[in-house]
């Protein structure tokens, strides 16, 4: 959606490209917004749901990155080991 190249002096084209862009970039960010999930309409609810959502995700990476380290966080000699088992 650009619309101001060919009309008048340069200087309406050039505020008319500003304005259209801002435009679809605020109708995006709206229209976004509402599909994620995120928008959250002001509500205080919507947003302490949003906030719960949010750390809950967040205390489920924490628990899967420290399953992930306790599994690969290996010494040298560890590591030789396994090695040697998988090429058995």
């Amino acid at each position: 959606m650009i619309i101001g190249f060919g009309f008048g002096s340069p200087l309406t084209a050039l505020l008319m490209l500003v304005v259209t862009a801002s435009l679809s970039y605020f109708f995006f960010k709206a229209i976004r917004g509402r599909q994620n999930g995120d928008w959250t309409g002001g509500g205080d609810s919507d947003i302490s749901e949003l906030r719960r959502r949010k750390r809950a995700h967040y205390y489920e990476q924490r628990q899967r990155a420290r399953e992930l380290m306790d599994e690969y966080d290996l010494t040298d000699q560890e590591i030789e080991e396994r090695i040697n088992r998988e090429l058995r």
